[in-house]
């Protein structure tokens, strides 16, 4: 017992280390959108909320064992925490208004984009690569949430970058981009770093990276190139608009062949979102979150 009444002096380091770097993390990540930051946030206010109630627990003599058992049990509710609030998300989203598959329409409101260093340097290295601006969209998420998004076509009309800007909870900007390509015998090849889940199929004609740590848009483009150099590409002619709200209805259709999406006449009742494909979220919800992996 009096072995427990006291923590080691590397124990009790640990637990300030956690507290101080949740803390930190938490308010670096309520300043600024960046995926890195996010995820060590997530981790930090992990081990900041098991260790630290581990250490008023064990402190206060509430439970008579060692203090690393305390913690771990800590650690695990915490899991269970955050599982079932996520769970809870995507069921208040499947029986939301919300689009799942949001339809885009021109953007005649006059802002486009914002004035931020690393996106004015992604539209001037645009313009280097030879690629021209085709227009400026607006997608109607519901709930008159609108993502602004902006569509660039390369010289050859081959490949098309579209730039998403989405806005934060701190009141920031973040932006994920895309770049696409078709092929003759249908394919169409899809490079993106896009950090919101979907969870849901894709075409099977549809080949789709997702790369979610490559912020950089150079690094990005790479690997679209490396994806394309060997496939025998069509012109992009289709209005952007036009392509991409096709794209959502195909993407729609899919989901509801593949078991992702409830048959509409069943959706007031049960919700539009199956079981397996709410699971499949939460699995996407947890690797972006906790490793900024998706499972696309």
């Amino acid at each position: 017992m009096l072995e427990q009444a006291t923590l080691s002096p590397f124990a009790e380091i640990f637990v300030y280390a956690c507290v101080g770097l949740s803390i930190v993390f938490g308010l670096l990540n309520s300043r600024v959108s960046s995926l890195k930051i996010s995820v060590l946030n997530r981790w930090a206010r992990w081990m900041g909320v098991a260790f630290g109630a581990a250490y008023l627990v064990f402190d206060a003599g509430w439970l008579n064992r060692p203090f690393w058992v305390i913690g771990a049990l800590f650690f695990l509710g915490w899991l269970l925490v955050e599982t079932l609030y996520t769970w809870l998300a995507i069921n208040a989203l499947s029986k939301s208004s919300l689009s799942l598959f949001p339809r885009f329409s021109e953007n005649t409101t006059g802002e486009e984009w914002p004035a931020q260093k690393k996106l004015i340097e992604i539209k001037d290295w645009l313009k280097t690569k030879g690629f021209t601006r085709t227009k400026a969209l607006l997608a109607d998420v519901g709930h008159g949430i609108h993502i602004r998004s902006t569509v660039f076509q390369s010289e050859d009309n081959k490949t098309r970058f579209q730039i998403l800007f989405v806005p934060q909870n701190n009141g920031d900007i973040g932006f994920c981009f895309s770049f696409s390509s078709e092929s003759e015998s249908g394919e169409r090849f899809v490079t993106d770093n896009l950090y919101m889940p979907y969870g849901g199929f894709y075409p099977e004609n549809w080949s789709v990276i997702r790369k979610p740590w490559a912020r950089n848009v150079v690094s990005l483009f790479k690997i679209h190139q490396q994806r394309i150099s060997k496939a025998k590409l069509v012109d992009y002619d289709a209005d952007p608009i036009d392509e991409l709200n096709q794209q959502q209805r195909e993407l729609e259709k899919t989901n509801l062949e593949a078991g992702f999406l409830v048959p509409h006449n069943l959706q007031e009742e049960h919700g539009r979102i199956t079981w397996e494909g709410r699971y499949r979220v939460w699995k996407e919800v947890w690797m972006l979150n906790y490793f900024g992996i998706s499972m696309a």
